[in-house]
């Protein structure tokens, strides 16, 4: 699942495209939507919240979310489309650009007085402008008999991180991701740590949390199982964390976790 960096990048593409010009033709290949005509609406504003993505005029808000497969690509008018069109989910044209979503996992055309209220559930956004790192930790401190790595997931806790960060957060806290919150250590730098990490990559095309921007160089643990810890040598393990709802807009799975034995207790 892309994390809220990835989010943000997917914005500000769209943003480019799209913000301050009028929708010429808009289609959503959804079945609640497949009759709603935004066209002629100016776009204000385009913007991530967490995971979420939203693009909105005047009266409507479009918010998305891309799950595992979805994406966003920005077209020329008339240019083919890299990618099947029975996958595109919405089409947002201007006289200048086409924008497509691909496999998206959400979409939902929101009045704008509905927004606030629809994504009212989410935690502070680690990109977002009025980041609060305070009720961040007041909200990861609230569950204390929690897994660490399933409270970071929660986008109630705080919105934007996904499995990737919050594996490499938890190695560079030394935490292992299975790890009581009330067990694991000062949460005020653990939420520093992520919001500087994420800030850090927001503009990067791969994401890197080593600080080595090289191929397969990359990252601490994540996705590296059985390959030796780049600061011990020993194996890194890979485990799952049980079934259990991060996100109240997605089903509940399994979190695939990465950890050293040796760095992280």
């Amino acid at each position: 699942m892309p994390e809220g960096d990835s989010v943000f990048q997917a914005a500000d593409r769209l943003r480019a495209a799209l913000e301050g010009r009028v929708l010429t033709r808009t289609d959503f290949r959804v079945p609640r939507y497949a009759t709603a005509d935004l066209s002629g609406e100016l776009v204000e504003s385009v913007l991530s919240r967490g995971k979420h993505l939203l693009v909105r005029t005047p009266d409507w808000s479009i918010r998305t979310h891309l799950k595992m497969e979805g994406e966003w690509r920005v077209y020329a008018p008339g240019e083919r489309w890299g990618r099947p069109a029975h996958l595109a989910r919405l089409v947002l044209a201007t006289d200048h650009a086409v924008a497509v979503g691909f496999e998206l996992g959400e979409v939902e055309l929101l009045a704008r007085a509905d927004e606030a209220s629809a994504l009212a559930f989410l935690g502070p956004d680690l990109l977002g402008p009025d980041w609060d790192a305070a009720e961040a930790v007041r909200r990861l401190a609230a569950q204390p008999e929690r897994p660490i790595a399933v409270a970071l997931l929660d986008q109630r806790t705080l919105a934007g991180l996904g499995n990737v960060y919050v594996n490499e957060l938890c190695f560079l806290r030394g935490i292992r991701p299975h790890r009581a919150v009330a067990d694991a250590g000062d949460l005020d730098r653990l939420v520093d740590l992520a919001h500087r990490l994420i800030v850090a990559n927001r503009s990067r095309s791969a994401r890197v949390t080593t600080g080595v921007d090289r191929r397969g160089q990359r990252l601490w643990v994540y996705g590296r199982a059985g390959q030796p810890c780049r600061r011990c040598g020993t194996l890194v393990e890979r485990g799952e964390l049980g079934r259990e709802r991060v996100d109240t807009v997605t089903d509940p799975q399994e979190r695939v976790v990465f950890w050293c034995p040796s760095c992280q207790r």
